[in-house]
């Protein structure tokens, strides 16, 4: 696999990522597509994929974590309750992905799954850019948000960070916003803190079951990450910069357009690995 040729990708869509309010997976639409133009893309690689996916966000959110750490907007008040809560989320994600329902040729799913909250991410960052409503309203740096409400949005965080093989910000990053009422700034750091703690043991997890349950070796996985780690912390750590940086209308459009192209285009490419029975 001539990975060199997708290593350029993943510092643009990792930045989008960390600059963004979250992008699923900084490199992982883009294996996605590179097998798919190659013609060697299958369902039974999606766990492949997932589990070097998985291991690269912890090195895509590290680096941001720390211009946010610099900026003072990582609440620990809310990261404190958000990290068990994830975690939990995060280990019966991976579970529900490593069922039969998803297992072999049928991971090919999990991608069409993934282009769809693609799909939701765009959709979103529409509403959010067209419309009027100010989420943050009301907001008070005293008042410590329900510690029911941030585990709740942990465990819906972890658990879709588990099932698709992301770092679960597309989720946590909103339902912050919405939920416990956080500006979008301080949301994103929240999220990329808990991103680096439960993506690790994520990452565990997932490359442990890739020889148990899908045949694949975890030194494949492994490899692939390694090839993608270094660009991949650059992307993180200059998109981390831009959050607190950007104009969040600009950034927003371009989010937006992006989303909506690997949303197509990992969709067409999942659909092409389907047998010809099912299509």
């Amino acid at each position: 696999m001539e990975f060199h040729k997708i290593r350029g990708y993943v510092p643009a869509c990792a930045m989008l990522r960390r600059a963004g309010p979250g992008l699923p997976g900084a490199a992982f639409p883009g294996l996605i597509l590179y097998l798919g133009q190659t013609g060697r893309y299958a369902g039974s690689q999606q766990h492949l994929l997932q589990a070097a996916a998985m291991i690269c966000n912890v090195f895509v959110a590290a680096p941001s974590v720390l211009a946010h750490w610099r900026a003072r907007a990582v609440m620990k008040s809310v990261v404190i309750l958000l990290i068990p809560s994830a975690l939990a989320g995060m280990l019966l994600g991976v579970f529900t992905s490593d069922t039969s329902l998803f297992a072999r040729q049928n991971g090919v799913y999990l991608a069409m799954v993934l282009a769809g909250f693609m799909v939701y991410v765009a959709a979103y960052n529409t509403w959010r850019l067209l419309g009027k409503t100010d989420l943050e309203q009301g907001f008070d740096l005293q008042e410590k948000p329900s510690a029911a409400a941030i585990s709740a949005v942990g465990l819906v965080m972890g658990f879709v960070g588990g099932l698709l093989g992301i770092g679960g910000g597309a989720v946590c990053v909103p339902m912050q916003q919405i939920l416990l009422r956080l500006p979008l700034r301080r949301a994103i750091a929240n999220s990329a803190v808990t991103i680096v703690c439960v993506s690790a043991l994520g990452a565990v997890f997932k490359n442990l079951t890739l020889p148990l349950r899908h045949d694949l070796p975890i030194a494949a996985s492994l490899q692939l990450a390694l090839m993608l780690i270094p660009t991949a912390i650059v992307g993180g750590y200059v998109g981390g910069k831009l959050t607190h940086a950007l104009p969040r209308t600009a950034l927003r459009l371009v989010f937006i357009a992006f989303m909506v192209t690997m949303a197509y285009l990992t969709f067409t490419t999942a659909w092409r690995a389907l047998p010809s029975t099912v299509r």
